[in-house]
């Protein structure tokens, strides 16, 4: 933290949201879901930190409720994307040949023919809006970027000498993969999940934006932008809390991600020992 203090920052803001979003129902002072038709537009006061929306909902307790839905999803889909990709990505970078070019030709390809977002409401479109669909959506989008690093990285390290060794001291393939491939291979994994969690949010916030995400009457940060447009004007506040909400948990993210890269990284501890 003393070394890379804005990776500092970003786990401090993450803290904050983990602990909103774990002790949202009993922090938030209000039901996301009640409505208040006699309380609609307040702006920001000490009955309603955030204000309430056209329908009465206190925003603040919506804000916290919403970070519940965009962290689940972010940490599922970087979970299922990271094993896929990590199974594909080691498969094909060990064993090569027709498998290598049916993961990294064929299969990647396709995926990365569409972007991400696209392929993603497309898939939400076809199976129908639903929160383990939009998780399986944004894992199908985000897989190939990791089986490709994994290959790249497997690719490297398989032909090195402690391989090697261990290969003719009669090691299996699944031995070496997991104990002697996969340690060494960790580290640029780690620093992909934490910016894949970030465009995780920011996408999960975009299809709920579209209608695409889970469904009212659960609140998440994208429902809530698309509820604030029209009142955008007399009610700026209904836009920037969640909007400010989406922006620092990215932020967050892509801080961490930032600060495991360098302290991951010896070619950077080398810099800063010096």
């Amino acid at each position: 933290m003393r070394r890379h203090p804005l990776a500092g920052l970003g786990a401090a803001l993450l803290a904050v949201f983990v602990l909103g979003a774990v002790l949202a129902p009993w922090v938030a002072p209000h039901d996301p879901a009640r409505l208040d038709l006699g309380a609609r537009l307040l702006p920001p006061a000490a009955g309603h930190w955030f204000g309430t929306d056209e329908l009465g909902r206190d925003v603040f307790s919506r804000t916290l409720f919403g970070a519940r839905v965009s962290l689940t999803v972010a940490v599922a889909v970087v979970g299922l994307s990271l094993a896929v990709g990590l199974v594909l990505g080691m498969a094909a970078g060990f064993y090569g040949g027709l498998l290598d070019t049916v993961v990294n030709v064929y299969l990647s390809n396709a995926f990365l023919a569409l972007p991400g977002i696209l392929l993603a409401v497309a898939v939400v479109a076809f199976l129908g809006p639903s929160l383990g669909n939009l998780i399986l959506a944004l894992a199908l989008a985000g897989w190939v970027n990791y089986a490709r690093l994994v290959r790249a990285q497997v690719m490297s390290v398989k032909e090195r000498e402690f391989v090697q060794a261990a290969r003719a001291l009669g090691a299996t393939d699944l031995r070496l993969m997991t104990r002697h491939i996969l340690p060494n291979i960790v580290q640029p994994l780690l620093v992909q999940a934490a910016v894949g969690m970030a465009a995780a949010v920011l996408a999960e916030a975009t299809l709920s934006f579209l209608g695409l995400g889970v469904q009212p009457p659960t609140a998440t940060w994208g429902a809530m932008l698309n509820d604030a447009r029209s009142h955008l004007f007399e009610s700026p506040y209904l836009v920037f809390f969640p909007a400010a909400a989406v922006a620092l948990c990215v932020l967050a993210f892509n801080l961490i991600g930032d600060g495991l890269r360098d302290y991951l990284d010896p070619r950077s501890r080398l810099r800063e020992g010096l």
